[in-house]
């Protein structure tokens, strides 16, 4: 959600010009659920730290897929993929999160992660717990009506590059203006 910030290019900038509305955006680059780091977690750089309170009507959250690249080393994610969301939806951190923020009232909107189909990645041996990760969030968010999944697995074409920054695993501007894109056209819908 942070990337191309320097650019005014992010998620949020997306989201903001698409509905016209004043979008804050708290997101930060790296952030991870299970980061022991008190000062720099207290910073952001844990997800939950990032939330503030406030009169929202919506929250965007995107997350989890650091906690998998980093805390399972491209092998055991069963463990790690549980501690961030059981399979049933239920227990872990991300709906503890969800439901904290909806204890307040708001909405809240989960975003998977972008995909690369047919191109190398760095990344490529975590697609099979990023597929479980999103089927586990389409769960949790079938619990509550005030809790929406979007998927961002089908939205790269099969073989385009430009969807990505040249790392290939964070969105490039474009990216980020489709998630965005795909985020503004489920809200107008959800309010139509």
């Amino acid at each position: 959600m942070a990337s191309n910030g320097l650019a005014r290019g992010t998620v949020a900038h997306g989201i903001e010009a698409a509905l016209g509305e004043e979008v804050i955006d708290r997101s930060v680059s790296a952030a991870r659920y299970f980061y022991i780091l008190p000062i720099s977690g207290a910073a952001g750089l844990r997800l939950d730290a990032q939330y503030r309170p406030g009169p929202w009507e919506w929250v965007v959250l995107n997350g989890g897929g650091n906690d998998l690249l980093f805390g399972c080393g491209c092998g055991l994610c069963a463990g790690q993929l549980n501690r961030l969301v059981t399979p049933d939806g239920t227990s872990g951190a991300i709906p503890a999160f969800v439901a904290k923020i909806r204890a307040s009232g708001a909405r809240v909107v989960y975003v998977g992660y972008l995909r690369n189909p047919g191109t190398a990645t760095p990344i490529k041996a975590c697609g099979p717990a990023g597929n479980e990760l999103d089927r586990r969030l389409g769960v949790m968010a079938s619990l509550d009506k005030g809790v929406d999944f979007i998927a961002m697995s089908d939205l790269v074409p099969h073989g385009d590059t430009s969807y990505h920054q040249l790392d290939r695993i964070h969105p490039s501007p474009k990216g980020s203006r489709a998630i965005a894109g795909r985020i503004a056209n489920h809200h107008t819908t959800r309010l139509s």
